[in-house]
């Protein structure tokens, strides 16, 4: 593989992330004017929104099967705009059964894109030699805020959920196909990764040991159990506990996924220079921090302190967790990710139900130390993520793809 053709099926992966980024976030901001298009009830709606990261872990598990037979990138390239077609269709449709056949297909395609792209991101993270997972997950924040920006413009504007989607996927549907042509795989000579392992097979470091896997399976889980904590909750807590207004109530989770992005835009710095353990216990120590002074805020504008404190403290976790699969399981890499990426739904499912759960049977400010407790207990395994120093770019060994990118 080239230099050039490295820089290529990076810049088309980062693009690939930031398309995801953009569409799920078009889904999830606009949940309520789908609940309102469909005539979906309160009481149906938590089965719908459990069902897409059920069958997403589902569409993980296949792609594990799947890439077995054909690379990541054919995935990816036919996963990307599965999800925008269904996504278009949960605008377009009318009926109930237009919804749920819509959202099956989303959170099936959902899975296969995400585990697809973080094994491709993994892949080329061996090829360079250090540390660039956390950049692709930077793409994705990225887009999640213009997705994000796009759908309160649809909502400002009264739009149609269809008039919403529609002229984003005509515009992102053909960009994704395009960009696609570039993706590649991390592999050296004669098909073979830059550690000498074949892609997907066992090895040396390679067999696929769940006992080996659990702590960052647990780590992951831990990690989306604070994301979707500030996801679903920041708003209600921030009025409902702090006294905020409605509108100030909208600010921490756009202060989150702006400072969520900008950690992850220097991640990989940190990571080359202090190394993934280092970093991650920082930011797990950053993150606990954060739900502490969200805990015992006095008032809205600490509680924004805490939920800035967890946007750049849980950001680097997630990527640093799929990246730590790759080094354990080397030639076994892609399975290794995509059972990973299972506990990303699981964290998501458990999360929200957890903290809402506690809040009504004790008090929103103690279920908000729930989430500080789990995500500490990553310290406890945070030696998982070795050694990358020696590894990748912490000045022990001579980098094996040299000056790409």
């Amino acid at each position: 593989m080239t230099d050039a053709g490295l820089r290529h099926g990076r810049a088309s992966l980062g693009l690939s992330f930031g398309v995801q980024g953009v569409a799920f976030a078009l889904l999830v901001t606009r949940i309520p004017a789908i609940q309102d298009q469909y005539g979906i009830s309160d009481g149906l709606l938590p089965v719908f929104l459990a069902a897409v990261p059920i069958l997403a872990g589902v569409g993980s598990v296949a792609t594990e099967k799947v890439v077995a037979r054909v690379r990541p990138s054919v995935v990816l390239r036919w996963a990307q705009p599965l999800v925008l077609l269904a996504l278009l269709g949960v605008g377009a449709g009318r009926e109930m059964w237009h919804v749920a056949v819509a959202l099956g297909v989303f959170g099936l395609a959902v899975g296969a894109l995400d585990a697809s792209m973080n094994m491709l991101g993994v892949s080329l993270q061996r090829a360079y030699a250090r540390s660039i997972m956390t950049g692709f997950h930077a793409a994705y924040s990225l887009g999640g805020i213009a997705g994000a920006s796009l759908a309160w413009a649809g909502a400002r504007w009264e739009l149609s959920l269809l008039a919403s989607y529609l002229p984003v996927v005509a515009v992102l549907l053909p960009v994704a196909l395009i960009g696609s042509r570039w993706y590649t795989e991390g592999k050296g000579a004669e098909g073979k990764r830059p550690d000498g392992t074949e892609a997907g097979a066992g090895g040396a470091g390679g067999a696929l040991s769940f006992k080996l896997l659990l702590p960052l399976c647990l780590i992951m889980t831990f990690a989306y159990i604070g994301d979707s904590t500030v996801s679903n909750w920041s708003a209600k807590y921030l009025q409902d506990v702090l006294g905020s207004s409605e509108q100030l109530a909208t600010v921490p989770y756009n202060v989150y996924m702006v400072t969520t992005l900008l950690g992850r835009a220097v991640g990989d710095l940190g990571v080359r220079r202090f190394g993934a353990v280092a970093v991650v216990r920082g930011g797990s120590l950053l993150a606990a921090g954060g739900f502490a002074v969200v805990a015992v805020a006095s008032g809205a504008w600490v509680g924004m302190l805490g939920f800035t404190m967890l946007g750049f403290g849980l950001c680097v976790i997630v990527p640093q967790t799929f990246a730590a699969a790759g080094r354990i399981f080397p030639g076994n890499s892609d399975a290794a990710v995509a059972r990973l990426n299972i506990f990303n739904y699981v964290g998501f499912l458990v999360g929200s139900p957890l903290v809402g759960a506690l809040g009504d049977a004790w008090s929103y400010r103690g279920a908000m130390l729930v989430p500080m407790v789990l995500v500490l207990a990553t310290l406890v395994y945070a030696r998982a993520f070795g050694p990358e120093p020696a590894r990748y770019g912490g000045g022990h060994e001579r980098p094996r793809t040299a000056d790409v990118g």
